[in-house]
């Protein structure tokens, strides 16, 4: 019974660590890097879809990606999707493909980056103690309901203590690396 309030803690907690990736590839470098533009939605014959499901996204060198869309007819809206979305690209097209510069990343938006990804990383945290207060209040219960004995719900809030920790510290690499990719010049 411990266990399955365990596995369900880890389960949330390994989903709050995917958020936080997911949120950080959101965040640009001055790099090219093909999930920058995941969260670009195209309007595909009256659908929103995403990006990835009407072209292929390459990274054309380093600072450059290469959108090839499936259809030609495509390439207009395409482009007038990344130039909407709020990455700040400015993409140009050559008639059956679209190239996507990655502009220089200013001292300034560096550390407007850095402050937006230690948000994120703050929200992950956050989203990983929530899961551990659950857990916890689900052996607290048990224990009111006279399931488990005081000495199981200590073990069991330490089990759950010593995942929090381990999410949070992994939290914390991945903000470092971050930091570091977005600080690199």
């Amino acid at each position: 019974m411990i266990d399955d309030i365990k596995t369900d803690a880890d389960k949330k907690m390994q989903k709050s660590l995917e958020a936080l990736h997911s949120a950080f590839n959101k965040i640009r470098t001055g790099r090219a890097h093909p999930a920058i533009l995941d969260s670009v939605m195209v309007n595909y014959y009256g659908q929103e879809t995403p990006l990835k499901q009407v072209a292929s996204v390459n990274v054309e060198d380093n600072r450059t990606l290469l959108v090839a869309p499936w259809e030609k007819n495509l390439v207009p809206t395409i482009e007038k999707a990344i130039m909407m979305s709020d990455l700040g690209l400015n993409p140009s097209s050559n008639g059956d493909a679209i190239r996507v510069p990655m502009p220089m990343l200013t001292e300034e938006t560096r550390k407007e980056m850095v402050k937006q990804a230690k948000a994120d990383a703050e929200q992950g945290r956050v989203s990983v103690r929530s899961a551990r207060r659950d857990a916890n209040s689900m052996l607290k219960d048990m224990l009111k309901d006279k399931e488990i004995s005081e000495d199981d719900l200590r073990r069991g809030e330490e089990e759950i203590q010593k995942l929090t920790d381990k999410y949070i510290a992994e939290v914390e690499k991945m903000l470092k690396a971050k930091e570091e990719d977005l600080m690199a010049v």
